[in-house]
This record gives C-alpha cells, structure tokens and sequence, in this order.
C-alpha cells in the first residue's frame, strides 16, 4: 500500500512538538546554507518578526545544483536526529521567481477544502 499524500506545513508549523517523527509533509524556504560534506541544506522563512530554520538532509536528491537565496519546495519524511527536527528529502525542487503570497493563499484554500471533504465524508452514511 502507498503512504498517504504529503500535507503542506508552513515553515513556522514545522518544530519539535508539532509534526511527528516519520510524517511525511511539504514545505518550502530560502536555500540559505548547503553543506555537501553532510549532505544537509538549511532552508529559511520569515514569518511575522520570526526567521525560521528547517533543516533538510539532500542525500537523496544529490548532486543538484544549490541557488543559495532561492526559493525551495522540499517534500520528505520527519526525522529527530541529535533531538532536533530534520527533513529528509525525497524531492527538493527550485521555485525561484514563486509568487510566495499566491503560493502560501493556495496552501490555505487547499486546507480549506480537505476540512470541508472531510466533514461532508463524516456526516454521510455510506
């Protein structure tokens, strides 16, 4: 059987106490570091006055080409390794030029409509 569909965090969503070691999930921030010695990039976003880090493993998106300061799309699994949160990626795609504020209105609508499917699938009787 295949695992369920990976959900949207937003990078500030993403810590210790709220997403479960082996969740599969999507997010997105700024390359802001890439260290290919230990395959791990440190991907950013801003968020009220708060910068926020995830750090993501690449060893199985590697070789690629780091745009430091672009915009990524990291889907992967959870990980607690060393008790700090890492993303180990399966997919690790450049969205450079990505309208953030279209982007991240997307992510909410789509919410939106799981919540709305998923109580219209609880209140029938099939």
């Amino acid at each position: 059987m295949l695992p369920g569909a990976a959900t949207y965090h937003f990078p500030w969503e993403i810590n210790s106490t709220s997403v479960p070691e082996g969740k599969t999930l999507r997010t997105y921030g700024r390359l802001h570091s890439y260290d290919m010695a230990i395959s791990q990039a440190i991907l950013t976003a801003q968020h009220a006055s708060d910068q926020h880090c995830i750090p993501v493993c690449t060893k199985f998106v590697e070789p690629f080409q780091a745009q430091l300061g672009s915009w990524y799309i990291v889907l992967g699994e959870t990980e607690f390794k060393e008790g700090e949160l890492i993303i180990k990626a399966r997919v690790f795609t450049c969205v450079e030029g990505i309208n953030l504020h279209l982007f991240e209105k997307a992510i909410e609508e789509q919410r939106k409509y799981f919540q709305e499917r998923r109580k219209y699938h609880e209140g029938s009787i099939c």
